[in-house]
């Protein structure tokens, strides 16, 4: 049964939805007819990327719809860490602020550290005041649905396809609730492999192995739930009646569930995929995120880490000149009007700007490929620029590198910190007039080589400021002119 909309609400933030931006043909309708028609479960937790492979739209316009969609109101954003052995949601908040280093598995016992291009998604849910969905207040849910429907994720799959967490629901004997203070009884049968008992907030976790002839009675196992444990109790019972006591010390209800193993079975020994989904890097490389959710930051000290993000800064050469000849008014209004072409060029190339640091920009993107087409295409247009001005001629220098970095957050903004970002600043500060510089790593990344194909490409090592080892760099000039 599909529940009530809020029609007048629904049509209000549609109209504002449709004004934000231009939309391809029919787009606005289409998800309109998503909130009015789906149910519950398809409106819970919106696979961004797979709400676009469906209805064969383009990813990005997508990412854009909902990111103006939730801040609209329509939707709320979920940022979930997914356990990448067994596809638990280990856990879940509402914004980026509350995302941590490290986190921990109570189903597998194994902890994570976190990184935002690996297993932090981030989805849509269709906001209460539009529709009221049961996914709303999971605490109302049967034990059986918060679990497998909210406490999982259907996007990891195993190696034929099925989602993990079917498997992992034909398994389960039990899913219960344990009412405060109160002891609860489990009982089932068992006659092979191993029985596994959790709690999804880590306060029991017990594994019994089957071994042996089958008992002649009924085997208790008792289970205190209380305190976090990070181990599992190991036990061993006969094939037979299994009886599990649970006793909540706890003054919250709590959770356990108990699954039953065929022998051989471990969690994590078939490999996991998951079907792509967006993740924390996609999103903070989305202009759209940067100014929609400027509020975002990330609270964990450490920052959270980034295995691989593609830097590129830019600045101009002889501003200080170009501040003397025309003015500090004129060389003002033009250095923004510079920054809002170059902002064009980075959303067109799928990046996002970080920051404007005096005349230069730093941006990310998530392909190389992706940084140096922007660097091209950033020279042209400045070129094209340049020929709409009288003597006000302005002179790019563009510097590319990538690798690992954390995302970090300075002065109330995110930001990237780390060597990587060292390295591309030092690799923009080589480059002199209208030249790019590209490190190794970029000029042998994917892609790259065909993009520059049909031009000279010059190499050269240098000694960077802070940088221990001498780093090859490769010059795009327009020239052509050598080391």
């Amino acid at each position: 049964m599909v529940s009530a909309v809020n029609e007048p609400l629904l049509d209000e933030r549609l109209a504002a939805l449709e004004a934000a931006r231009a939309w391809s043909p029919r787009l606005i309708s289409k998800l309109e007819s998503h909130i009015r028609t789906a149910d519950d479960l398809a409106l819970f937790r919106i696979n961004a990327f797979s709400f676009a492979r469906e209805r064969h739209l383009a990813e990005n316009e997508i990412i854009d719809l909902f990111l103006h969609a939730t801040a609209l109101g329509l939707f709320s954003m979920d940022w979930s860490l997914y356990c990448p052995r067994c596809c638990c949601v280990v856990e879940s908040f509402r914004s980026l602020k509350s995302l941590h280093n490290h986190y921990h598995c109570a189903f597998c016992q194994v902890g994570f550290d976190a990184a935002l291009d690996e297993y932090i998604a981030v989805a849509f849910t269709v906001s209460p005041n539009i529709r009221k969905l049961a996914f709303h207040d999971p605490d109302q849910l049967s034990a059986w649905d918060k679990f497998f429907k909210t406490l999982n994720t259907a996007d990891g799959l195993l190696p034929d396809g099925q989602p993990l967490v079917n498997a992992k629901a034909a398994m389960a004997r039990s899913v219960t609730y344990l009412p405060p203070g109160e002891t609860t009884s489990i009982e089932i049968e068992v006659s092979e492999g191993s029985v596994v008992g959790t709690c999804p907030l880590g306060r029991a976790a017990i594994m019994v192995s089957i071994v042996g002839a089958p008992a002649s009675g009924p085997q208790v196992v008792p289970v205190a739930y209380g305190d976090k444990v990070h181990v599992r109790e190991v036990h061993e019972m006969a094939p037979g009646k299994i009886v599990f006591t649970l006793a909540n010390k706890t003054s919250e209800r709590g959770m356990f569930a108990i699954a039953v193993r065929p022998p051989g079975f471990t969690m994590g020994g078939a490999p996991v995929h998951f079907v792509p989904f967006l993740n924390g890097k996609r999103l903070l490389t989305t202009q759209a995120f940067r100014d929609l959710f400027r509020s975002e930051v990330i609270k964990a000290r450490e920052g959270i880490g980034v295995k691989d993000i593609t830097l590129l800064f830019t600045d101009l050469k002889g501003s200080t000149a170009l501040y003397d000849r025309i003015g500090d008014l004129n060389a003002f209004a033009l250095v923004q009007r510079h920054f809002d072409l170059l902002q064009g060029v980075v959303v067109r190339h799928h990046g996002a700007i970080i920051k404007t640091i005096g005349d230069a920009v730093m941006a990310t993107f998530l392909e190389p490929a992706d940084a140096v087409a922007a660097a091209l295409s950033m020279r042209n247009e400045i070129d094209t620029f340049n020929g709409t001005q009288a003597d006000r001629a302005l002179i790019l220098k563009i510097g590319i590198h990538k690798g690992a970095a954390i995302a970090v957050t300075l002065n109330e903004r995110l930001d990237y910190f780390g060597q990587t970002v060292n390295i591309a600043a030092r690799v923009q500060h080589l480059a002199d007039a209208e030249e790019i510089f590209v490190s190794e790593d970029v000029y042998s990344a994917e892609g790259v080589h065909a993009l520059l194909a049909s031009r000279e490409v010059v190499s050269g090592v240098f000694k960077l400021k802070g940088v221990q080892q001498d780093l090859r760099v490769f010059r795009i000039t327009k020239d052509q002119a050598a080391f």
